[in-house]
């Protein structure tokens, strides 16, 4: 089983290099490889998850190296699962992007540069949850940021040049931060191992663990979106391609959560700054909802939903109770498959209608029935609408809440209530406009016409279709049939939540699987 631990991070990177050298070549061939690619990732994954789950964190030493000296990779419950759920959104949204490539009839550059980039983005998304030390997490983050730039300026024009600018910069300063607390760590503990600086920390005077911990959540609350580091996210995603936005609303973010709950449940339990982060949460949830329900546009408004429901995960992670981590995850995981449904419906509407402003749009409901519901469901998923997962979700949450008793707890339930009904109306909003009225005279111009000129926009005029290709819709009816799922499995995935928060605040297995007799 430890031979397996490592294939979701190697398989991709190979991939990667065959798509590389290939070049644009063999398109058929290309796709196949992308598609088996990922399907191989989630068979993995599956088989770690029900590995880890009843055996225990499993341990691949790379190298052979002893995990105090080299790298280690960890299978744990929480890393597995969030293997399990990354692995299946990847291969719907792979499939999404090839079916729109051959529809556009783009030849070359999908294959050769889409692709390959998209891949080693996974490869970094599963190092991410797999990693066992610190400076391993950190290669894995700037995978991520290499493989996430091209595909937030995929197509070369201004607006999105702008926004990927300022996400790499936001991503080489938080890089940056990264290193100087690894820097502090190894220097106050002679490791960067998570095990060992679980153990070791508890040794060090209180100042020397609060400078590596804010360090260190300052770092992951920027790629979660946390507010207040949440500004560069709705000016960045909205202008990527459809496929990357929908990744990276269901992904990158979450592996800044999944950091944070590593970083408090495992390195400092319990520490001083739970408080701080239940504020947190609370800010992230009202101005993030607050700013989507100021939106016109369907795709800053999802943004904006994305940040504000970043807040329901750090309020779980705050807690530092079993009931708390259950729920994060289990919100996590709901949370994944929804935005991510969401943003790839939103692509369907654009290159259904050329547009994502809700003031343009209209009548979608009649020209476009099956688009209609694909974004119903997922929208009141989100919105936490009886008895689909994220009201689950949500539930499970103010339960934990309410059990915890505390001033900020109860404020913070009283903010996820508020929330969730501000994201119910602007979800309403959207599909009012954009679904249920009749088509506003001139909205839309017809079929065939340009939108917009590239000298008033600085992006590539638009053109609408009449017809969407069918392997789009089924990839984005594939997720939210996901996200459904969730809600008939709930009570299998909240034992396993529960599972997973107390060996998160249990500690041990992790600590003893990891470093074994090395302790």
């Amino acid at each position: 089983m430890q031979s397996l631990v490592a294939v979701p991070v190697i398989l991709p990177l190979l991939a990667a290099g065959m798509k590389l050298a290939i070049g644009g070549r063999l398109r058929r061939l290309q796709s196949m490889i992308s598609v088996l690619t990922l399907a191989g990732v989630l068979a993995v994954s599956l088989v770690l998850l029900v590995a880890a789950d009843g055996g225990g964190p499993v341990v691949a030493n790379v190298g052979g190296w002893p995990a105090t000296f080299g790298i280690c990779l960890v299978a744990d419950r929480l890393s597995t699962l969030m293997l399990v759920v990354s692995s299946a959104v990847t291969l719907c949204v792979m499939v999404y992007s090839i079916a729109s490539a051959y529809a556009d009839q783009e030849h070359d550059a999908p294959l050769a540069i889409f692709h390959p980039a998209y891949l080693i983005m996974v490869a970094g998304v599963s190092d991410a949850f797999l990693a066992g030390d610190l400076f391993n997490l950190f290669v894995a983050f700037e995978m991520l940021l290499g493989g996430s730039y091209v595909l937030l300026t995929f197509g070369g024009t201004q607006a999105r040049i702008r926004a990927g600018a300022t996400y790499v910069v936001v991503g080489l300063v938080s890089s940056m931060l990264f290193l100087i607390a690894l820097a502090i760590a190894y220097a106050a503990t002679g490791t960067v191992s998570m095990a060992l600086l679980a153990e070791r920390f508890a040794t060090l005077p209180g100042h020397i663990k609060l400078l590596v911990e804010l360090t260190l959540l300052i770092v992951f609350a920027v790629k979660a979106a946390v507010f207040p580091m949440s500004a560069w996210l709705p000016d960045s995603y909205p202008t990527a391609p459809a496929t990357a936005t929908a990744v990276f609303a269901g992904l990158l973010t979450k592996v800044g959560i999944y950091s944070i709950i590593r970083l408090e449940a495992l390195l400092f339990p319990g520490g001083p700054v739970s408080t701080l982060l239940m504020w947190a949460a609370l800010a992230t949830m009202l101005f993030g909802i607050l700013g989507a329900v100021a939106q016109t546009d369907i795709k800053r408004m999802l943004s904006f939903t994305l940040v504000s429901h970043i807040g329901y995960m750090v309020f779980g992670v705050a807690l530092s109770t079993v009931l708390g981590m259950a729920g994060a995850v289990f919100y996590v995981v709901h949370h994944i498959t929804v935005q991510t449904s969401l943003f790839l419906v939103t692509g369907l509407i654009e290159r259904r209608t050329g547009s994502t402003s809700a003031d343009r749009l209209g009548g979608l409901m009649k020209a476009a029935p099956l688009v209609a519901v694909l974004f119903f469901v997922p929208a009141m998923n989100l919105s936490g609408i009886p008895p689909l997962s994220g009201f689950l979700g949500k539930l499970a949450l103010l339960q934990a809440g309410v059990a915890d008793g505390g001033a900020p707890a109860l404020t913070l339930v009283a903010g996820s209530l508020l929330t969730s009904l501000l994201t119910l109306y602007a979800m309403a909003k959207a599909w009012g406009k954009a679904f249920w009225r009749a088509e506003p005279p001139g909205a839309v111009p017809p079929l065939g016409a340009v939108l917009e000129s590239e000298e008033a926009t600085g992006e590539e005029p638009v053109v609408t279709t009449a017809a969407l290709p069918r392997p789009m819709v089924g990839a984005t009816a594939a997720l939210v049939v996901l996200s459904l799922a969730l809600t008939v499995l709930a009570g299998p995935l909240s034992a396993l939540a529960e599972r997973t928060g107390a060996e998160l605040l249990d500690r041990e297995p992790y600590i003893a699987a990891v470093l074994g007799g090395d302790r």
